[in-house]
């Protein structure tokens, strides 16, 4: 029996809330309409998804964090892509732009200025988290 070559390996993103901010990312490629989003990856063999998400965002940006709690998943409607959104707490390092290859920037978004990133709306388990962890 052959295995299905065109199955992609899930995407896992770091949602990551630190001093009443949450961190995103613009890839320097953007998927389609996606233009800012969380740092995130493909889940590699072996690995959970809370380790990719821990994994890829210290390579992306440099920062520590501890994987939470998973917030859900979903096929995201504009990449096709299977998705898992996992809560982070930061730990250490100072975020910055580790991967030039694939981002151009970074930013530490108030809750209010979410909508200018992301203007299509945000996952709503992710956007009820970022609620409830924004919220001063």
């Amino acid at each position: 029996m052959r295995a299905n070559t065109d199955e992609r390996p899930g995407i896992a993103a770091a949602v990551v809330v630190y001093e009443g901010r949450v961190l995103m990312v613009r890839r320097r490629v953007s998927e389609g309409r996606l233009s800012w989003q969380f740092p995130a990856g493909e889940v590699e063999p072996g690995e959970t998804r809370e380790e990719a998400a821990v994994r890829e965002i210290r390579e992306e940006t440099g920062l520590t964090v501890a994987a939470v709690k998973p917030l859900g998943e979903r096929v995201h409607p504009r990449t096709g892509r299977h998705m898992s959104y996992i809560a982070c707490e930061a730990l250490g390092g100072t975020a910055y732009v580790a991967d030039t290859e694939e981002l151009v920037e970074l930013a530490w978004v108030a809750h209010r200025e979410i909508p200018e990133y992301v203007p299509y709306g945000l996952f709503g388990p992710v956007q009820d988290h970022l609620d409830a962890a924004l919220q001063s």
